[in-house]
């Protein structure tokens, strides 16, 4: 109501002085205060690092625009180095966060909608001797110092035990505002749609074009949900609706909190055999089905280590789920919509031979939700590549995907359930 006031004043009193009144607006819109309250609430801007040192003493500096609040932990198995961070967006270059010296690997990014993480993983035991911020002495913002030593196994070990930490941060609570995006009826078929990796997991990076499985995922997911939705009495909804890190535990617990009768995980992986390429669906199993099935569990299995979550954090019942694995009968519904997949897929969709294969997946562990991961295709085959891009080819196996969940619930219907 004053902005219009205001502006019809001006009019009244002419051009001049309409045009300093105009512009005493204007600077009153980005009053100090106002811009200091639009800084804190935009994210911070890692813009630079550099790294360097031995297999004894490595030293890290990341430039920031803003001083930047951190927090410092360690967790073990394998030896990591976290630091904690508000919501950061890292415009770094990743050869300036190549892990070198001490640290055999270094991630960064999103842990959730308000915080970021940096993980520095080791071969042996390190101790942080100094972590520090400091004014850029060019006095273009600040600076994040890390200096670690190598350390015994013994001191590494006191360095855990003495922290108050147990690995978990607010932002990546599965307990959160994660519900379905259209409201569930009480008859509704309820479907999770998982994109696989996000935030700090970033995936598999493609081999052409360096796009991250992260990304491809996400976009498939929102295609799913919405093939999905257009069935009769059924409501998907996607586990994570951004770029944002799930652990596999949280993932398999969102599905549960919401009454997901399917859980269906998809990934983009990628092999060394860059010439292997087409679709797989995988159900759980405690013994893989073949090698292949093997290494690509135990690599998806390491999600939450990448992300430094420790083993620790998952909740009593997923523990269980790791000696038990899943009730039988939700074995039985998971192979079914396996197959039903393959079936809708067979002509239609490049697939791999052999498609429906099994193993030890952690985020396929929901006791009473039948869940299937579903390999696209391969980021490192660069046909698969090309058609993982294609908004069109999408929305193909979206609409694919959607007749086989029909064709899997049609004993269901016909018996007016």
């Amino acid at each position: 109501m004053k902005t219009v006031i205001r502006a019809r004043f001006s009019r009244a009193l002419g051009g001049g002085i309409a045009i300093c009144l105009a512009a005493f607006a204007a600077l009153a819109l980005v009053s100090p205060a106002a811009a200091a309250e639009e800084a804190e609430i935009a994210p911070l801007l890692a813009y630079g690092a550099r790294i360097a040192g031995n297999d004894a003493r490595t030293r890290i500096v990341i430039d920031f625009d803003r001083k930047p609040e951190f927090s410092l932990h360690y967790v073990g198995s394998p030896v990591r180095v976290i630091v904690d961070l508000p919501q950061t967006s890292f415009g770094v270059k990743p050869d300036d966060m190549k892990a070198t010296g001490l640290f055999t690997d270094i991630r960064y990014g999103a842990m959730g909608p308000s915080s970021s993480r940096l993980v520095l993983t080791a071969a042996r035991p390190v101790s942080v001797t100094k972590a520090v911020v400091q004014a850029d002495p060019a006095g273009k913002g600040f600076q994040l110092v890390l200096e670690s030593a190598m350390a015994t196994d013994e001191e590494f070990a006191n360095l855990v035990r003495q922290q108050e930490w147990s690995g978990t941060t607010s932002s990546v609570s599965a307990k959160g505002n994660r519900l379905p995006e259209v409201p569930v009826a009480s008859g509704d078929f309820v479907i999770a749609v998982d994109a696989g990796h996000g935030g700090i997991d970033t995936g598999a990076i493609g081999a052409a074009t360096k796009t991250e499985e992260k990304h491809v995922t996400l976009d498939f997911a929102k295609d799913l949900v919405e093939a999905l939705n257009q069935e009769k009495d059924t409501r998907a909804f996607l586990t994570r609706k951004g770029d944002e890190f799930l652990s596999l535990p949280q993932r398999v617990q969102i599905a549960r909190q919401h009454g997901a009768r399917l859980f269906i995980s998809l990934h983009a992986d990628t092999l060394r055999q860059k010439d292997i390429r087409g679709a797989t669906v995988y159900t759980i199993s405690d013994r893989a089905s073949d090698s292949l099935a093997a290494d690509l569990a135990k690599r998806e299995n390491l999600s939450d280590e990448i992300a430094g979550v420790p083993l620790q954090d998952e909740p009593a019942d997923v523990a269980d789920i790791l000696i038990d694995l899943t009730r039988r009968e939700t074995q039985a519904f998971s192979t079914n919509l396996a197959r039903s997949v393959v079936g809708a897929f067979d002509g239609q969709i490049k697939l791999i031979n052999n498609p429906h294969r099994h193993a030890g997946f952690r985020v396929l562990q929901a006791p009473d939700v039948p869940s299937v991961l579903l390999e696209l295709g391969f980021l490192s085959n660069k046909d698969d590549e090309k058609l993982l891009l294609d908004p069109a080819w999408r929305k193909k196996v979206s609409a694919l995907l959607a007749e086989a969940v029909r064709h899997y619930r049609a004993p269901e219907l016909a018996n007016g359930g």
